[in-house]
């Protein structure tokens, strides 16, 4: 019984102890904007985002003002499936034509979007969806070069040009956490456009002067051998972010989410943060404690 208690003291000693390293950052964070680009195949097991949007209210709670931007691949993919439709990508881009398009945004801002307020709300949080096309105003992205050579038409696929954010600043005045999905509307036309969703969030994140962006995903940080979980690294340079592009490092899909990174540091966000998702509380986990999780870019 005696050896029972003392164990039961330690734990909570260890909790203790977990508040007391957290209490700085709750400190200095309070009342900062931090981004937290929601994505990747966590996003797939429900358990592992009812985790993430309660660690977003604790945020919240604390002073903190949260703006999630979500992507969606996987769903979308899926519904686009389920209508005869087949997903094709040339440079990490999904080809989208005007009836693909239509497909992307109905399951990102009626379906992934509400389903992550709803979350919030039942946790106690306040939040507000947005759908993208309130908010980013694009232009359609140029033919991509395809795996011959080929130029391909992207169809409906842009990238952001300008805003729209006076309901973003208003609900984050409120206390509201706000959460937007990648689509743009087409300047001149009103076409609705799917953008990426780290460049979408890194380009809000430049717009708001969030004091952090935060890109989860499916992969601890930037490793020096993805094989290796050891050689991850804790914290890189814009400067040592090109020479690990350039050094083939840096590659795949962590290369828009480096690049943006590296533009949103120019637009003034002070800190970048790449985490695994998978991991239950990493976003806690990189945010308050001295070691964190991931990898951090920095100016």
């Amino acid at each position: 019984m005696a050896n029972q208690q003392q164990g039961t003291q330690h734990e909570q000693l260890d909790k203790a102890k977990a508040l007391i390293e957290a209490l700085p950052y709750m400190q200095g964070f309070r009342g900062q904007t931090f981004l937290v680009k929601v994505g990747g195949s966590a996003m797939e097991d429900p358990a592992l985002v009812e985790s993430l949007m309660r660690d977003i209210v604790f945020m919240e709670v604390i002073g903190i003002n949260p703006v999630i931007v979500h992507g969606g691949g996987k769903a979308i993919s899926r519904a686009m499936s389920d209508a005869g439709l087949e997903a094709r990508f040339v440079g990490g881009l999904r080809v989208t034509d005007e009836r693909a398009v239509a497909i992307v945004e109905k399951t990102l801002s009626e379906v992934i979007n509400p389903s992550l307020v709803e979350m919030l709300i039942k946790f106690g949080g306040r939040g507000q969806g947005f759908a993208g096309t309130d908010v980013f105003v694009g232009e359609k992205l140029a033919p991509a070069v395809g795996p011959d050579g080929e130029a391909v038409d992207l169809g409906c696929v842009g990238r952001v040009v300008d805003f729209q954010t006076e309901a973003i600043e208003a609900a984050i005045a409120a206390e509201e956490v706000p959460v937007v999905s990648p689509i743009a509307s087409e300047r001149g036309t009103g076409q609705s456009l799917n953008v990426n969703a780290d460049v979408a969030a890194a380009a809000l994140a430049g717009r708001l002067r969030a004091d952090k962006i935060i890109f989860i995903s499916d992969v601890l940080g930037v490793m020096r051998d993805p094989a290796d979980p050891a050689s991850l690294l804790g914290t890189i340079t814009r400067a040592e972010a090109d020479q690990l592009i350039a050094d083939g490092v840096i590659s795949g899909g962590m290369i828009p989410k480096v690049t943006s990174s590296q533009e949103c540091l120019e637009a003034g966000v002070k800190k970048v943060h790449l985490i695994d998702g998978r991991i239950e509380h990493s976003l806690l986990l990189e945010i308050f404690t001295e070691d964190g999780i991931g990898t951090e870019i920095v100016s």
